[in-house]
């Protein structure tokens, strides 16, 4: 899962980042609002902002404009400022939660758990999409006591779909989370690779939106 981490207290990121990192998570670090904004167009999973920062863009000021163009990512605000007030103004603009400093790495990497448990249900476990029965920690499918064999890239566009179940997904965002950013080729290799996940999976509910990209129901 892609995580963005909105900090300009070099030291606390960089901890920060060493804990992410080793949890798995794939970690974007920026200590300005205005970088932070070329993360808007992408597919993030968590976003974590403190709300003072460097430059003229705040932590509230991001937010907004994260809600405006993903309304359904995640957000957790942290501050040093007064909590109870951050806290409420937070909450208001539509975050998921608010940690104040100083905190523990161990106690915001249970706080980043728990976001991600609440807004990507499918994210690790067993998920049952009947027929199917999909474990997203061994990788493995079965139906009817069968196993599905996909390939690596199959069961990650998979597990991207599942992830954003009733969301429309454009290709660019596919193409990104399964071959990453530094692929460079055409937009139709997700549509081919959607044909044969399909193939093998005929009872996925993937519909087609021309022109745009794809969702699951």
């Amino acid at each position: 899962m892609t995580i963005v981490y909105v900090e300009d207290a070099f030291d606390l990121s960089e901890i920060i980042r060493k804990y992410l990192t080793r949890e798995g998570y794939q970690v974007h670090v920026f200590d300005t609002g205005e970088e932070a904004l070329s993360m808007l167009d992408k597919s993030v999973d968590l976003w974590i902002l403190d709300i003072m920062l460097k430059g003229e863009i705040t932590g509230y000021d991001l937010i907004k404009k994260i809600k405006e163009k993903n309304p359904k990512q995640a957000i957790m605000f942290t501050s040093a400022r007064d909590q109870d007030i951050d806290k409420i103004v937070g909450l208001e603009l539509g975050s998921d939660d608010y940690l104040a400093k100083p905190f523990s790495p161990k106690e915001l990497m249970l706080r980043v758990q728990a976001i991600l448990r609440r807004t990507h249900p499918y994210a690790e476990g067993i998920i049952e999409y009947p027929p199917y029965l999909i474990d997203t920690n061994k990788r493995t499918i079965t139906e009817d006591g069968m196993n599905i064999e996909l390939t690596n890239k199959e069961f990650e566009m998979l597990q991207f779909f599942l992830n954003h179940p009733n969301t429309p997904l454009e290709r660019e965002k596919i193409l990104k989370q399964v071959w990453g950013d530094n692929y460079y080729g055409s937009d139709r290799v997700v549509d081919d690779l959607l044909r044969r996940l399909r193939q093998k999976m005929p009872d996925l509910k993937i519909e087609t939106i021309y022109g745009f990209g794809y969702r699951m129901l």
